[in-house]
Formats: C-alpha cells, structure tokens, sequence
C-alpha cells in the first residue's frame, strides 16, 4: 500500500500523531491514567513541565476529546481533568509503545554508537 504524503488522510494523522505523540501529552495522558487530577497535582507529577506547556497540552488534549475538565464552584474554584472515554483507549497504544521501547534500547543504543563511530571516522577523515 502507498501512501500520498499530501493526501488529507494523510495531514490528519500526521497532525494528530504530532500531538499525542509529543511527551507531554504522553505524560500527561499516563499520569491521568492513574485517574482524575488537579492541575497542581499533574505540575507535582510532570515536574520538568512548565505551567504554560502543562495548560497548552491540557487544553489541545481537551480539544481533541481525549481529556475532560470539570470546574467545581467553590472558593477557589476546582478544575479536575480526567481522560474520557477516547482518552482512555490511548493508553494501550502508548503503553504497548513504550514495552517497545524498553525492550529495545540496547539494540538501539548499540546501533546509535555504531552510526556515531562511523560518522565520527568519516568526518575525521
């Protein structure tokens, strides 16, 4: 099968690849995979996300249905976010990648240092 870069098909599932696979919405969708969370909460389990990065992935995962947010009138206000229902089918893909993932890094490893050496070696040359 081949497949047209430029098709519409093939914009949309590279637009939405971009944005669930990038590793704060990964993050982000594993840690609420543990369940329901403030946003003071998601900040203490992400630590290495920025309050405007962490409110930027919240609110394009909120976009594309995957996440949800429930304000609660009190003083102050409380704004829970959980995965919906599509939110929650993405953990298998994810998990299944980073299974992959762990199971592999030595290979990939060894073969980064095989590329780096050689590329090292040309360049010396």
């Amino acid at each position: 099968m081949t497949h047209d870069s430029n098709s519409p098909a093939c914009r949309t599932i590279n637009h939405l690849l971009q944005r669930i696979g990038d590793k704060w919405s990964v993050l982000v969708v594993m840690t609420l995979s543990e369940g329901s969370r403030r946003f003071s909460e998601l900040r203490r389990q992400i630590p290495s996300i920025s309050q405007r990065m962490l409110t930027l992935t919240l609110r394009n995962l909120e976009r594309d249905g995957l996440v949800s947010r429930t304000v609660t009138a009190s003083i102050p206000p409380r704004v829970d976010y959980e995965l919906t229902e599509l939110g929650h089918s993405l953990k298998g893909p994810i998990g299944a990648l980073s299974q992959w993932a762990l199971a592999n890094i030595e290979t990939i490893h060894a073969a980064q240092d095989r590329f780096d050496r050689v590329h090292d070696a040309a360049t010396a040359a």
